[in-house]
């Protein structure tokens, strides 16, 4: 594992909404706009950022909570723009907060974290739930 961010350093992702993100249970679209399950990818992708950059080839990262409060709705076709600010680098762990923004409006923010561990490792943490 690399350790190059500083805490409270910044990555940014964009999503505009599109129909496959929105609130759809068993094939039936509840609302066309942009459903917490969607913020919460959105939000552990822009937060994996971080961790694409910190992890070796020989390593992998591997989600440990989210935390996401969903504050307003966003449209489909709207640009929300998410900012991941890391909170903590602790061993192997790295903690993020983040705001999800279309414009000046605040429609989500919360926390996401993540290990960095050896994919050897992983691979036999997922063979040992086989048995």
């Amino acid at each position: 594992m690399i350790s190059k961010f500083n805490l409270g350093d910044k990555k940014y992702f964009e999503r505009v909404v599109r129909m496959q993100d929105s609130a759809s249970f068993e094939g039936n679209n509840v609302h066309p706009v942009y459903a917490t399950f969607a913020v919460t990818r959105d939000a552990e992708w822009c937060c994996r950022l971080f961790v694409l950059e910190m992890k070796d080839e020989t390593e992998e990262g591997i989600g440990t909570f989210v935390n996401v409060k969903h504050l307003s709705p966003a449209l489909i076709g709207e640009t929300v723009l998410y900012e991941a600010v890391l909170e903590e680098e602790n061993g192997n762990e790295v903690n993020c907060s983040f705001t999800a923004k279309v414009g000046e409006r605040k429609i989500a923010e919360g926390e996401t974290g993540q290990k960095i561990l050896l994919k050897k490792k992983l691979e036999k943490i997922f063979e040992g739930l086989k048995k």
